[in-house]
């Protein structure tokens, strides 16, 4: 009697706490989720009535869709590029930050900056970088590779949205890294000194392997918010030129609400939204990522 007595009172507690979080989660996740894959049986623009019943049509017009695996493919190419240079950058910064410089602070602050503006105002400050201030600069010294917009160029126009995710989720990820070093111990490095190892070995041989949590937990972060790009895409290029820059979630939604295709975007973002999960939560290992990895460093919820 006792012990089913404390385990109502154990499952009211856990109801209590968790039940407003599982139901939100419910409404807010769950449930669009699975009417989301429930209408991508049917045939509707998201103006008419009728939703005509057509089984497995909507999944054989996306894989015979061209565009949208060029955006596909687009986006994978962005996503490597920029976790790459993401995680490299964020590193580098963090060990420069690290290092006892003067005015490290400051550079602190400057470099996080960045992940503070919104993803629009982003595209729209760098819009006008890339337009009318490189432009300049590469009339005025002539430098040919600045002499024309990034933008109107195609494969320039790529490199410029890279460019601009880098410059904003490097500082982030600089946090991340500037946890982990501090967690280095100091007397392993004091050790490797009076052995002579050189500031090249320590970094190879000592750091990166005691930074493998952290790379881990940036690698994810940067993998999710890479591949779930839309705000800079549609403010800096808009899939220009000529459509070089449509990334999978901009042909999402020019399928879903600049055609009403509702039913072939729904599919789309489906299949996004799987592997969109897989990626953050790997097993759990990026579970509470951003809370738990800059703690007491410029804390900040995502």
């Amino acid at each position: 009697m006792l012990t089913e007595r404390k385990l109502s009172k154990r499952l009211y507690n856990q109801l209590l706490f968790t039940g407003p979080t599982l139901l939100a989660f419910t409404c807010v996740i769950l449930v669009p989720f699975v009417y989301g894959i429930y209408m991508t049986f049917f045939k509707w623009d998201g103006i008419s009535s009728s939703m005509p019943f057509i089984g497995l049509d909507n999944y054989q017009a996306v894989l015979q869709d061209k565009k949208f695996w060029a955006s596909v493919w687009l986006t994978i190419k962005y996503v490597a590029a920029s976790v790459l240079i993401i995680n490299v950058l964020g590193f580098a910064l963090a060990y420069l930050v690290t290092s006892g410089i003067r005015g490290q602070n400051f550079f602190r602050a400057s470099f996080f900056s960045p992940n503070l503006i919104g993803g629009l105002v982003l595209g729209f400050i760098w819009q006008f970088i890339f337009h009318i201030f490189l432009p300049s600069v590469g009339e005025s010294t002539g430098w040919s590779i600045f002499e024309k917009t990034w933008l109107g160029d195609e494969t320039k126009a790529f490199w410029a949205l890279v460019i601009v995710t880098v410059w904003q989720y490097a500082g982030y990820m600089m946090v991340i890294f500037i946890a982990g070093l501090m967690s280095v111990p100091k007397d392993v490095l004091e050790a490797a000194r009076i052995d002579g190892a050189s500031g090249f070995r320590q970094i190879r041989h000592m750091i990166l392997p005691l930074m493998v949590p952290s790379f881990i937990v940036t690698v994810f972060l940067s993998l999710q918010r890479s591949f779930m790009v839309y705000d800079v895409n549609y403010a800096l290029t808009g899939g220009g030129p000529f459509g070089s820059t449509v990334l999978a979630s901009m042909h999402v939604y020019d399928k879903a609400f600049q055609r009403f295709d509702r039913k072939h975007g729904a599919y789309v973002r489906m299949s996004r939204s799987v592997h969109d999960r897989r990626v953050r939560y790997p097993g759990g290992v990026a579970g509470g990522d951003e809370g738990s990895s800059g703690v007491g460093i410029f804390r900040r919820e995502a």
